[in-house]
């Protein structure tokens, strides 16, 4: 390898932690949207304890939607973190 490659080969790296740390930060998303809706829930069942059980029911169905979008992201983040996709295109 000469320097040229060894240069590449390491800028190839950071930019694929860089984008790992990037897809992470798109966890931010669903805790904020997810700790809304849970606070939203306990509101309502404070006013209507009687809905109780379709409310929690609710809950639970959008906290699930809301959760595959930051597993999406984490499993993209590892998935960068240890296939190094661009770092394996450099000769």
């Amino acid at each position: 390898m000469n320097d040229a490659t060894v240069t590449a080969y390491g800028a190839a790296l950071a930019a694929e932690v860089m984008g790992a740390g990037i897809a992470m930060l798109a966890n931010l998303g669903p805790g904020l949207g997810e700790g809304i809706s849970c606070s939203k829930a306990v509101e309502a069942v404070g006013r209507q304890p009687e809905a109780a059980g379709i409310i929690t029911r609710t809950l639970i169905i959008g906290d699930a939607i809301c959760e595959t979008s930051g597993i999406y992201a984490f499993i993209f983040a590892l998935l960068i973190m240890f296939t190094h996709p661009f770092a394996g295109q450099i000769k």
